[in-house]
């Protein structure tokens, strides 16, 4: 029962891990990686800090021995001339004691030598180290320019991503093969209006098949010859006559005006429907008859000019 509680804590841990990889931004995580080598990188300069002034302070050790043990080798020698001298005017007494002082010096400087010969080591081990960390800053520095770089590389990376997943979201969107979405697309409206487009040409054909759609064209078609052929009339009527009839009708209205004959009745003196003139009657005559084709009148031919009545 354990190792199945172990199985499902570690199997829910990793699908965790999983999705957060999946849904985190992936510029987010790369400042993380940046933030934790730069600390890693301080952490590194701060040991080699270390490692160098263990180096530096081993050096100033180093210093202050050989001074102690350049000082310890003088006073020894100095007391061995002491008693040389002592011994040499006679007085053995005082030699003896600067033997003595002598002697002891000896056993200091032997002391220290020892001690400088192992702040030398030490500090040979300090110099190794000091030059591995140095290599190892250097190293890391290196690095981080690297991942500088990296990062200003995979931003861009990222932004080009992203402008290419938006591009092909903008291409799927006009795609016939996208999923609905909320607002439709062009393909989807142009089929729309196609389609009732269509039903209107079908329903306007099949009604046109209708026994009252050929009725109405009947009659639309008798209504056109009828006023094409009041319009040749009325085009025959203006252009019929270029006589002095043509300048009689023309001045019949005002002469109507004039001596108080109904304008409806002068207007129909412009002209006959065979291109003759009618004249305009006289103020309470009646009108003379129109004169005949060939110049005769209704009575007979007319007179010539100047010669007697037939």
């Amino acid at each position: 029962m354990a190792n199945v509680v172990r199985k499902i804590a570690r199997y829910l841990s990793a699908s965790a891990n999983r999705k957060f990889d999946e849904r985190a931004d992936p510029r987010v995580q790369i400042d993380q990686a940046i933030e934790e080598a730069r600390r890693q990188h301080e952490a590194l300069v701060q040991q080699a800090a270390l490692v160098v002034g263990n180096q530096r302070q081993l050096e100033m050790r180093l210093a202050r021995q050989a001074e102690e043990v350049g000082g310890l080798t003088e006073s020894a020698r100095s007391s061995l001339l002491l008693a040389d001298n002592a011994r040499a005017s006679g007085d053995p007494v005082s030699a003896a004691r600067y033997e003595e002082t002598a002697q002891a010096f000896a056993s200091q400087l032997v002391s220290a030598e020892t001690s400088l010969e192992d702040l030398k080591n030490l500090h040979r081990q300090a110099a190794a180290s000091a030059a591995q960390a140095r290599t190892a800053v250097e190293d890391n520095t290196t690095r981080m320019q690297r991942h500088l770089a990296e990062r200003a590389r995979l931003l861009t990376q990222i932004e080009h991503a992203a402008m290419q997943e938006r591009m092909t979201q903008a291409v799927e969107g006009m795609s016939s093969l996208a999923p609905p979405g909320d607002t439709p697309s062009l393909a989807e409206i142009r089929d729309k209006v196609e389609h009732r487009y269509a039903v209107a040409l079908g329903r306007h054909e099949l009604a046109s098949q209708g026994m009252e759609e050929r009725m109405v064209e009947v009659r639309r078609a008798t209504m056109d010859a009828r006023a094409l052929s009041r319009l040749a009339e009325l085009r025959g009527d203006l252009g019929g006559g270029d006589g002095p009839g043509t300048a009689l009708g023309s001045g019949a209205a005002p002469a109507a005006l004039g001596t108080g004959v109904d304008p409806q009745r002068q207007s129909l003196a412009k002209g006959s429907p065979d291109g003759s003139q009618y004249r305009a009657p006289e103020a309470g005559g009646r009108g003379a008859p129109p004169p005949a084709v060939g110049g005769q009148s209704a009575d007979g031919p007319a007179a010539a000019p100047g010669g007697p009545a037939a």
